[in-house]
């Protein structure tokens, strides 16, 4: 199965940073500079590893998180902001955020992360098979 993450932030040097981060640790990664494009792709391939920054443009992070939850409760989705004095810890735990990150964040800190949830994800496909 491949590792795919999706990247939604409306800052296209935020979206190219991460890609070429995750792509050279071996990941497929998708970019969404919002929510609409964000649902494009979860509507056509299954990814459940999220990024999502909290100040998008139209829908935030906030609510496309608690959208995306209803259709993958199973999905990893972590939230990413430069702006954490707009943002409450809790409404994003409630939103369904499995991890909260303040950018500009350290790469080392992604990929632990990144690493960390695709190790979940395949613990609990094997808990169901």
């Amino acid at each position: 199965m491949a590792k795919t993450i999706l990247v939604v932030d409306d800052e296209v040097t935020v979206r190219d940073l991460l890609k070429d981060t995750f792509v050279i640790e071996g990941y497929d990664v998708r970019l969404a500079e919002g929510a609409e494009t964000a649902f494009e792709i979860l509507k056509e391939e299954d990814i459940e590893v999220i990024f999502l920054d909290l100040k998008l443009f139209g829908m935030n992070g906030i609510e496309l998180c608690r959208q995306i939850r209803k259709d993958n409760p199973i999905a990893i989705i972590f939230a990413m902001t430069g702006w954490a004095a707009l943002y409450d810890i809790e409404e994003c735990r409630e939103a369904g955020f499995d991890d909260f990150f303040t950018k500009p964040v350290r790469t080392e800190m992604l990929l632990k992360a990144v690493d960390g949830a695709f190790e979940r994800l395949n613990r609990w496909r094997r808990r169901n098979v």
